[in-house]
């Protein structure tokens, strides 16, 4: 009865979907959500997002403020912190991050939050799905348990399933409501209601047998990114053994038809999921009595590149007779990846700090970062002029935003470490060095 009268609301659009996360991945959802007639809510620990979503303003690049504006105009989106309101909810999708601790064991504090929330408020009938990403396991072990007791029975009282997000900030190709969607349940009616909630936005929905699949899949998406950066950065720092551009020998290969797709080396891994998916797989695999050796070996080598551009900063300035120690260093780009505006686990930032401990003068550029904190101390974007451009000793390109004017940094920098082949264009100029 539950399951039929939950499944005819979701056909019909009149359930409410509560949504716990309004970030990268929350965001997004909950418009799309809304732009197809469903009432939603999102809740919110950050009072300012909560503000600015009210007054129909979106902090999230992918999202059109005027999306919002709308949406909150004609009452389908609102944002709010009060958790009672999650017993109004058919259907509540957890959106919440899950970073790592310093010993880089999982940190599932804020899924937990989220469950306890839920399982203070949960009624007869209700959906709950999450979402954020995390180790094969989770949903069954972790948040089953907390919302169960004799009252509550799932797949016959309430519903769970696991459904991994696939944003990928920045893409202007595939948005939300483009990326095929991976759903589990804890049973097959969870699965069926997950599924069918999805499809209302979503165009193909793929449901797999359980929930430990639905999270396995999401960890072998990005440990298999991982896995394939980490190879192509230990064949860049072999190049640059061997005289060779990197550059051009993937540009070569990619021009087979199969058996070959094409990574890209780089300053280092960034952002919520790349750096961090794979440790969870590699945590979960150790409990299990196994060594993901090729994961861990993958992690190790793109940990250790933003400590590689430094080294080839070192080597920039030595051709000029220069020192680190005192030498001028302008970064360009500070976020994890072009065209957004999130520094999580920016590679970026990894490398300023270093420069800043061998006592170089940083200055940072960044059209989307007004201002970043490293170790406590508080840095404002530069201008990117000529003036600040010839009196840097060394230009290093860390993102490539689109919006950057290249042409003026190659007529005016002294010298360019290029670690994004972003000056591909210039190949001519005796003043790049690429990575």
């Amino acid at each position: 009865m539950l399951f039929k009268k939950l499944k005819s609301k979701i056909i019909d659009k009149k359930a409410n979907i509560g949504i716990i996360g309004l970030g990268y991945v929350g965001l997004p959802l909950a418009v799309e959500f809304a732009k197809v007639g469903f009432n939603v809510t999102g809740f919110e620990t950050d009072a300012t997002k909560i503000s600015l979503i009210n007054k129909g303003s979106s902090y999230i690049l992918d999202v059109p403020s005027k999306d919002v504006r709308d949406l909150v105009s004609c009452g389908k989106l609102k944002a709010v912190s009060d958790k009672g309101i999650l017993k109004k909810m058919d259907a509540i999708i957890i959106c919440v991050p899950t970073p790592l601790r310093k010993t880089k064991e999982p940190d599932i504090s804020f899924i937990l939050s989220a469950t306890e929330d839920i399982a203070s408020n949960l009624q007869k009938g209700q959906l709950v799905i999450l979402e954020s990403t995390t180790y094969p396991g989770t949903t069954e072990e972790i948040i089953l348990p907390r919302l169960t007791n004799d009252n509550m029975k799932a797949g016959v009282d309430f519903f769970l399933a696991f459904s991994p997000e696939r944003v990928d900030p920045g893409n202007p190709k595939y948005k939300t409501k483009d990326i095929a969607k991976v759903v589990g349940g804890i049973t097959s009616s969870c699965g069926e209601l997950a599924r069918l909630l999805y499809s209302q936005i979503i165009k193909e929905v793929i449901e797999v047998s359980n929930t430990r699949t639905a999270e396995m899949v999401k960890l072998l998406e990005n440990t298999f990114r991982a896995v394939n950066i980490g190879l192509i950065n230990e064949l860049a720092l072999m190049c640059n053994k061997m005289g060779l551009d990197i550059w051009e020998v993937i540009e070569a290969a990619k021009t087979k038809p199969f058996g070959f797709m094409p990574f890209y080396p780089g300053p280092g891994l960034g952002g919520h999921c790349l750096p961090l998916d794979p440790i969870y797989l590699s945590w979960k695999a150790r409990l299990h009595g196994f060594e993901a050796r090729m994961i861990e070996l993958a992690s190790e080598i793109n940990s250790y590149m933003p400590h590689y551009v430094v080294e080839r900063i070192i080597e920039a300035l030595n051709i000029r007779g220069m020192a680190l120690k005192h030498s001028e260093i302008l970064i360009i780009g500070v976020t994890y990846k072009k065209d957004i505006n999130d520094i999580r686990e920016s590679p970026a930032v990894t490398i300023i700090k270093e420069l800043i401990e061998k006592e170089a003068k940083v200055q940072y550029y960044d059209p989307l970062i007004e201002a970043l904190d490293v170790e406590g101390l508080r840095m404002k974007s530069a201008g990117l002029t000529k003036e600040i451009l010839n009196s840097s000793d060394c230009v290093v390109i860390v993102t490539d935003h689109s919006s950057i004017d290249y042409s003026m940094i190659v007529k005016n920098a002294n010298i360019i470490l290029d670690t994004r082949n972003a000056l591909k264009e210039f190949k001519g100029a005796k003043n790049i060095i690429r990575l």
